[in-house]
């Protein structure tokens, strides 16, 4: 079984982060995986997006262009990127930034409204991390082993204290 995701919205929201920790989820449950990010412009307030691919199979290309998983995190993203999720796909949509609906019905669409939960529950830069928690729960990969190790391999020895705030967002998430 092969998924293919892509995480997309403004630069700072976390987005590298989001597809990092999903990659190395794969890692943690050995699954073959590729993490391709997008560079560039996007790092200054522009769109930047990240393709991540978990495999049962090694992994050919790491370009995701037609993703079974579409995380859009504003706007722009939803925009460019709805087109091209696979008909079945899923369609996972922060509705505190993004207003319009999903314009397809050939994908399941979640509206999570992230940024404001975020926000609400004092932990304001991780609405990326509460949308994370909702796509591994409706893709049944919601372990909370996987993701204590999984966290405990992304953050960094200086950001440890983030750990156990990460996991309530993820949480969060898989409970909205």
């Amino acid at each position: 079984m092969t998924t293919k995701y892509l995480f997309s919205g403004f630069g700072g929201q976390g987005i590298l982060f989001s597809g990092k920790f999903v990659a190395y989820k794969g890692l943690t449950d050995d699954k073959q995986v590729s993490w391709l990010p997008s560079y560039g412009p996007e790092m200054r307030g522009g769109t930047a997006s990240c393709g991540v691919i978990v495999s049962d199979e090694q992994v050919g290309s790491p370009i995701v262009a037609k993703p079974d998983v579409l995380i859009a995190m504003n706007l722009p993203s939803l925009d460019r990127y709805e087109s091209a999720v696979a008909p079945g796909g899923m369609i996972f949509a922060d509705s505190t930034l993004i207003e319009r609906k999903v314009e397809r019905d050939d994908v399941k669409v979640f509206y999570i409204p992230a940024t404001a939960l975020a926000s609400e529950n004092g932990f304001p830069t991780l609405a990326n991390m509460i949308i994370v928690g909702k796509v591994l729960k409706e893709t049944g990969n919601y372990d909370e082993a996987s993701i204590d190790a999984t966290l405990r391999k992304v953050i960094s020895a200086k950001r440890a204290d983030m750990l156990e705030v990460n996991k309530k967002a993820m949480a969060l998430g898989a409970e909205y």
